[in-house]
């Protein structure tokens, strides 16, 4: 007999992330903390109503693909082409400045051996997975705050993307010493070639984009752009290796120059505020599973929290101050590329299936994951009024 549970799951996740959005409001956070707050109260950690599934996992990458195709088309291209310079320093240094302070976390607390090159390894990867930036949340509390599209949005979201590839590019290279199999060669090829392809799209598009502001008809604009969406995402994961949310975004860039732009971003936000946001949401709090911490590994969670808000603060915020940023404005930048999300948690994945990391190094990693996710919205609204 076929399971319906799904539907009353669904029902529980889109009520309780609204009611718990709507109460974060009222205390002066963004909604996203609430729906966050609510995939945990949901989720194995607390009440266990809720548990993953593969139809909850794919929603929920619809949700963040949507989110940042969104952020995309919000995103303010002559800004981006005007401190494009600025962009890359930043992404280089909220990169280098985490890997080195994950791996210094690692490396004294466990007290590594440094003639083993295994748990040396091990060590850097712990620095690997604090190069992660998650910005979808962070998108959507400047959203909220109708910041999104200033230097500080423009700034996070365009250092982000390069983030993202500059992460894949040490992801390779550290696991290529642990697998031979994996090519760096191959990697930098795909990353050229990715590069090639958004530039060939960027132009096809902008060949149409006259033809497409003078249509009457333009009602199934929307389903063509959303379909278009889902397919450079996946083109982007399958063929490049490329985080599907950062083909979302790119798209979106090239669609925020249509006349249109504004409609389309509209008509997306619908499903994307009554679905597939909130399970989205409420998804990483859902994966957060807090079991079998003993004190020690509290500790090293604790040190590994403080090393990954630090690090990100530190590291965006010199990149940002050094392309001549206020320092209000860097500050700003740093906390919103604190956050970790799901990107920090795949990242993890891979680690462990390669024998990089450890089990019971999970939690402390998830611990991280949903309290940087939690405060940086919260920091950002507080700081940012």
């Amino acid at each position: 007999m076929e399971d319906f549970s799904f539907l009353l799951t669904v029902a529980i996740i889109i009520l309780s992330t609204k009611f718990l959005g709507e109460a974060s409001e009222k205390v002066h956070m963004p909604q996203v903390v609430g729906a966050l707050i609510a995939g945990v109260i949901l989720g194995p950690s607390v009440l266990g109503v809720v548990s993953e599934t593969d139809f909850l996992a794919k929603s929920a990458e619809i949700g963040v693909i949507i989110l940042m195709f969104i952020a995309g088309l919000d995103t303010d291209l002559k800004e981006i082409k005007k401190n494009a310079f600025a962009f890359v320093v930043i992404a280089l240094c909220g990169v280098l400045v985490p890997l080195i302070g994950g791996f210094c976390c690692y490396y004294f607390f466990f007290d590594v051996d440094a003639s083993n090159s295994t748990e040396l390894l091990k060590a850097v990867f712990m620095g690997v997975i604090l190069t992660a930036t998650s910005v979808s949340i962070t998108v959507e509390a400047l959203r909220e705050m109708g910041k999104l599209s200033g230097p500080v949005g423009n700034a996070i979201l365009g250092a982000a993307v390069l983030d993202d590839i500059i992460g894949i590019i040490i992801l390779t290279i550290v696991t290529s010493m642990k697998d031979p199999s994996v090519s760096i060669a191959v990697v930098f090829i795909k990353i050229g070639l990715y590069a090639v392809a958004m530039a060939v799209l960027a132009f096809i598009m902008t060949r149409l984009r006259d033809k497409v502001d003078e249509l009457k008809e333009k009602r199934r604009i929307s389903i063509y752009v959303i379909a278009l969406v889902l397919a450079v995402s996946y083109a982007s994961e399958e063929f490049f290796g490329i985080a599907d949310i950062t083909g979302a975004y790119m798209v979106g860039v090239i669609l925020s120059t249509f006349k249109d732009h504004a409609d389309i971003a509209k008509k997306m936000t619908v499903p994307s505020y009554l679905f597939f946001s909130p399970i989205f949401f409420a998804s990483i709090g859902i994966k957060t599973e807090l079991g079998g911490m003993t004190p020690s590994l509290l500790v090293f969670s604790l040190l590994l929290l403080i090393v990954a808000i630090l690090s990100k603060i530190i590291g965006c915020g010199l990149g940002a101050k050094l392309c001549r940023y206020s320092t209000e404005d860097a500050f700003h930048i740093g906390i919103g590329m604190v956050s970790r999300g799901e990107v920090a948690l795949i990242v993890a994945q891979k680690g462990y299936n390669m024998g990089l990391l450890s089990g019971d190094l999970f939690s402390p990693i998830v611990l991280v994951v949903i309290i940087t996710t939690i405060i940086t919205p919260i920091l950002l609204k507080k700081l940012m009024k």
